[in-house]
């Protein structure tokens, strides 16, 4: 950024159907304040002029955001360097200028004109990654929502069976799967169960692979239940609600497996899929979306500190006179963070040093999520660094590293 000599410097505060924006121009040092409108052609037309204006020269633009449709607009111009802007900076330098708390767009866009006018040094061009991780991390994210929209659905289901047909919870499966559909879908009350013969049945437990002896045991199981309830509306609402939300589970779980394939396509055929292929119990949801949240840009993070700090897996640290107080960072990417402490929780069963600290840390009363977020600050400092040299994890060779350091926990492992 101390380098990099730009023509102007823009802030635009964005919205739905309008983006107010400051352009300060360092020729003639004055300010020009306007809103363009959102929608594909304006916005063209707009960002045409700008490169009219500034032929061959550089254009600092701040905005609150990392994608949407300005962003989308903004990013394909090769005169426009963004610096995207975190919203907290932004409140707290309006703060500052204006202890009212007042606020406006028009404002907002002069405030992050201003910022990278007179702060840039301190700030971070953004620069994008390939297109397949950038893919990867919006197919990652997206997936993520299309299972927890699925949760929502049989946390839904599971509590109306509870009242109406709660022995389908154990006959039917696990009801994100296929079977518990097709269970549902054939026989959504108890009494529709009943009505199925011996035959049917065991064809059915058949047919979703299950052997002879266990079929005929949930046949025997079946004969021998009684109703939970003979309260009719119960049976009816019951009825409704598995009819309409077992049609959702299947459209959900066609998605999940498509995102799935597209996935596992994309990871499969990137240069650093080695190196998150080889973290033990990774996974083919939870790998790609590690080498997303490091992306291709090996010098967009100095230290494992910064990846920690970023993640919001590393603890915010404020003091004030004697005064020290530690607290969890809330200002960074929710999806990241929860990438990291999610993998954190699943090394503990097949990393033995993981499984060692994980215990330790438990015996000494901590915990659990604080616990996984410290195992989770210690493999982003092993990743930074298999990332930073493009080498894949080793977890012998790991083990062999904290002997001689003379690691309690690799004692323990071994």
């Amino acid at each position: 950024m101390k380098e990099t000599k730009f023509a102007a410097y823009l802030g635009i505060d964005w919205a739905d159907r309008k983006h107010d924006f400051a352009i300060y121009d360092v020729a003639s040092g004055k300010t020009r304040r306007d809103s363009v409108v959102q929608t594909p052609e304006a916005m063209q037309s707009w960002l045409g002029g700008l490169a009219q204006s500034y032929a061959g020269e550089l254009i600092a633009v701040a905005l609150e955001q990392t994608r949407g449709p300005l962003f989308s607009a903004l990013m394909m111009r090769e005169n426009l360097v963004l610096f995207p802007i975190n919203p907290a900076a932004l409140s707290s330098f309006r703060d500052a200028l204006y202890p009212s708390h007042a606020k406006d767009d028009p404002v907002d866009a002069d405030l992050l004109m201003r910022l990278i006018r007179d702060h840039g040094d301190r700030m971070r061009p953004w620069k994008p990654d390939s297109v397949a991780t950038r893919t990867l991390r919006r197919l990652g994210e997206d997936r993520r929502h299309l299972v927890e929209a699925r949760t929502a659905l049989t946390n839904q289901l599971t509590a109306s069976l509870k009242e109406s047909f709660p022995q389908a919870l154990q006959w039917a499966g696990g009801l994100q799967t296929r079977q518990a559909c097709d269970f549902l879908e054939a026989w959504p009350t108890f009494a529709d169960l009943q009505k199925a013969s011996k035959s049917q049945l065991i064809k059915f437990y058949r047919e979703h692979r299950h052997s002879l002896r266990w079929a005929e045991e949930r046949v025997a199981e079946v004969r021998a239940a009684a109703p939970a309830t003979q309260d009719q509306a119960l049976i009816e609402v019951g009825s409704f609600l598995v009819e309409s939300v077992v049609g959702r589970l299947r459209a959900l779980n066609v998605s999940i497996a498509s995102y799935d394939a597209r996935i596992a396509e994309l990871f499969a055929a990137h240069a650093d899929a080695p190196i998150f292929a080889s973290l033990p119990n990774a996974g083919a949801a939870l790998a790609p979306r590690l080498l997303a949240a490091f992306g291709d840009d090996r010098e967009r993070f100095a230290s494992a500190q910064d990846v920690a700090e970023f993640s919001g897996i590393a603890p915010l640290q404020r003091r004030s006179g004697g005064t020290k107080t530690i607290h969890m960072r809330i200002a960074c990417p929710k999806f990241i963070r929860q990438t990291f402490h999610e993998y954190a929780r699943l090394s503990i069963g097949v990393s033995s040093w993981a499984k060692a600290f994980h215990d330790e840390q438990r015996s000494r009363k901590k915990g659990r999520h604080a616990i996984l977020r410290e195992l989770a600050y210690r493999w982003i400092r092993i990743l930074f660094r298999c990332w930073k040299d493009s080498v894949s994890y080793d977890e012998a060779f790991y083990l062999e590293q904290l002997l001689r350091r003379g690691s309690p926990y690799a004692r323990q492992a071994a």
